[in-house]
């Protein structure tokens, strides 16, 4: 039989260079092979579940003033307006001067406002921009004579004046996630001295590939490290430190196109390294039957699942949308209200009946433990010959340097202040 030449050369190359022990290696058995892979388990089943959803937007009314007697405050308290025509007006900062940073996430930049003439009102003159060109920028924040604004996958840093203007933007920590569905993210230094960060999940209610999507971040104070603090959490945008206890709460969009009442809203004590449920998870632990189990890490059953997740510690109506929240520590309001938070629930379109459209109470015990969401502000949503109509989508949410409220309306560029008055 004749040996193909490069065959035969390869043999003789191999036995001159390895010698007699090659023929050593050659009575070595080969080497064992990889065991087969194994089947990957079968999700286990589920029954059917059936929902009957609704896509119910209110029409969008322009803000007037005869509006206003729509709204509905509690006993001794005012509503006045104090800015209009600001677009898309989103987060606030409030200084100690009474100057105050806005977000426009729409229009990419960053306003000062300021009542230099402390009318109430914030007129035209009283307002400049003062950065542009910022993606999708939203929360912020304030740190050592420094602006940090969160964009769409960006966070920026800016040296203040005392004027409110501000240097030309710098990047501080970069490559977070895409925006996808959420494009809304927060930030707030924490009093551990480190930012904390929201990136909402890019979809409804599946799971997502980018470890960093539906969770908290905690990013190093030089912005060059930072870790998943907490997950599962669909689209934390409103958090908080509470001013006593100093404990972490988070309010968490639930999944849309389960239903009228599935899943609730949350509010969510957010803890290190914790997994909050989503998708698969809503509330105290409850199963999401709408959510394919096929998706579930290691295909244990649903149930198993969510009893190893953190379960929230208040729930509210379905689809109201938290957008912002602050916790109350000004002397403004009576006293039962101090170290309470104030939420924005911007407004629900897939529910039968309108829910959110309010700035709402977080009630804290004399133990500093939540025991209740309540509406505080509300009537910006109405039904009317049969038709579901709203004049107001209320997003930030800060406190003024008098110890009143503030909170803003991104659909028609208002920012309203409530007082307490005692009625007088």
């Amino acid at each position: 039989m004749r040996i193909p030449f490069l065959t035969a050369l390869t043999a003789a190359l191999t036995f001159a260079s390895f010698g007699p022990a090659s023929s050593t290696l050659a009575q070595q058995p080969p080497p064992a092979l990889l065991p087969p892979a194994q089947p990957r388990p079968v999700a286990p089943p589920e029954p059917p579940a059936t929902a009957t959803v609704t896509r119910n937007e209110p029409t969008p009314l322009e803000f007037t003033t005869d509006k206003l007697t729509r709204l509905t405050v509690p006993q001794g308290f005012t509503l006045s307006v104090m800015a209009t025509g600001l677009g898309n007006a989103r987060m606030m900062h409030v200084m100690p001067d009474g100057g105050m940073y806005l977000t426009r996430r729409q229009q990419n930049d960053v306003w000062y406002l300021k009542d230099v003439n402390n009318d109430g009102k914030i007129e035209a003159v009283e307002r400049k921009q003062v950065a542009q060109n910022l993606k999708a920028a939203h929360g912020l924040d304030v740190k050592e004579g420094k602006l940090y604004v969160v964009g769409e996958k960006t966070i920026w840093v800016m040296t203040m004046a005392k004027d409110g203007t501000l240097s030309v933007p710098r990047v501080f920590a970069d490559g977070f996630p895409d925006a996808g569905q959420h494009p809304a993210r927060t930030i707030h230094w924490g009093p551990d001295g480190f930012l904390y960060a929201t990136f909402g999940s890019t979809n409804n209610d599946a799971p997502t590939l980018n470890p960093e999507e539906a969770t908290m971040l905690r990013i190093s104070p030089n912005g060059q490290i930072r870790e998943v603090f907490a997950r599962g959490l669909r689209h934390t945008i409103g958090f908080g430190w509470h001013p006593i206890s100093k404990t972490l709460y988070g309010f968490d969009q639930g999944s849309d196109w389960h239903g009228d009442n599935i899943p609730p809203e949350e509010l969510n004590v957010i803890l290190r390294g914790k997994n909050y449920g989503w998708p698969f998870c809503y509330g105290d632990k409850q199963p999401d039957p709408y959510v394919n189990v096929g998706n579930i890490p290691s295909k244990i059953t649903k149930a198993e699942y969510c009893a190893g997740t953190q379960g929230s510690t208040l729930n509210y109506t379905a689809h109201a949308a938290a957008i912002d929240a602050k916790f109350y520590t000004g002397t403004q309001f009576p006293a039962e209200f101090r170290n309470d938070a104030f939420v924005a629930y911007r407004g629900s379109w897939n529910r039968s009946e309108p829910s959110g459209y309010e700035i709402a109470r977080v009630n804290f015990d004399t133990a500093n433990k939540p025991t209740a969401i309540t509406p505080f502000i509300s009537g910006f949503v109405f039904e009317e010959n049969g038709e579901w109509k709203q004049f107001g989508r209320v997003a930030g949410v800060a406190q003024y340097t008098d110890g009143s409220l503030l909170f803003t309306d991104d659909q028609s560029g208002v920012i309203y202040r409530v007082r307490y008055t005692g009625g007088n």
